[in-house]
């Protein structure tokens, strides 16, 4: 299991940006098949895969709701995956939480480490 932690998440205006960053407790191989993923869940919705990006290459993963917005990298060499979101929307209000999922996108993410979650609020 790896341990994630969230940080950088907060309150903004509709049209603003913000980044989060999560901290690994060990670095995967860099030979594993995983990706590093970005899930929110908003009042009264599922849990919804946002963003991944293989642990391996750089090949991304974007869900409709968020691409052309918000944008994943990584530096696994610190350790630290990060989440840019720009343009947000009151849709985007949620609890974001950092994975590391056995399988990318598409298809099933699989089994999943997960950090605590960390709140966005996006107000009009």
């Amino acid at each position: 299991q790896v341990q994630l932690v969230e940080s950088g998440g907060g309150s903004v205006t509709a049209g603003e940006s913000l980044r989060l960053s999560c901290l690994a407790s060990v670095s995967p191989s860099p030979l594993s098949r995983a990706c590093m993923t970005w899930f929110r869940q908003a009042p009264g919705k599922e849990r919804e895969g946002i963003a991944s990006i293989s642990v391996k290459f750089t090949n991304t993963f974007y869900a409709d709701s968020v691409k052309g917005r918000f944008t994943i990298s990584k530096d696994m060499d610190k350790r630290m995956l990060y989440l840019q979101m720009n343009d947000l929307k009151p849709g985007g209000t949620a609890m974001y939480y950092c994975a590391f999922t056995r399988f990318c996108p598409p298809g099933s993410y699989g089994s999943a480490d997960w950090g605590q979650g960390i709140q966005v609020t996006v107000t009009e």
